[in-house]
């Protein structure tokens, strides 16, 4: 086998597990890595963003849902890289995106995009369908 991945939600998927690393060959690579965000939370992000993006004017500009998601991606703390751009007109964030998160990182943005919101007076729609 040169490449699987497990998905562990019940005994039998640890199991499996075990039994492949008792029989790998020495030099095999294992990674385990939390959960991917969910769909759930990628549509909240989105719905928070278009609603950030439609309210809220950032040093003169209107930012667009896009521009607001690499915003918070940076403010998540991880380490933050800038290059020029091929002609050299302007600059590139290299770095993350939000579909590599996990459920926990995501769940941090979505809180960081929330706390933001809050501070600028932002109306998000489940804050509206809630009252």
């Amino acid at each position: 086998m040169s490449r699987a991945l497990v998905i562990l939600n019940r005994a039998s998927d640890r199991e499996r597990v075990q039994a492949w690393a008792a029989k790998a060959p020495w030099g095999t690579r294992v990674t385990f890595q939390e959960a991917k965000r969910t769909s759930d939370q990628n549509a909240r992000m989105w719905a928070m963003l278009t609603e950030v993006a439609r309210q809220v004017q950032w040093h003169g500009q209107r930012l667009s849902a896009d521009d607001w998601k690499l915003v918070f991606l940076a403010g998540l703390k991880a380490e933050l890289r800038i290059v020029p751009n091929l002609d050299g007109t302007g600059f590139v964030q290299l770095g993350r995106s939000s579909s590599d998160l996990s459920v926990s990182e995501m769940a941090d943005l979505i809180d960081l995009i929330a706390a933001f919101g809050a501070r600028q007076g932002v109306e998000f729609a489940d804050q509206l369908e809630a009252a």
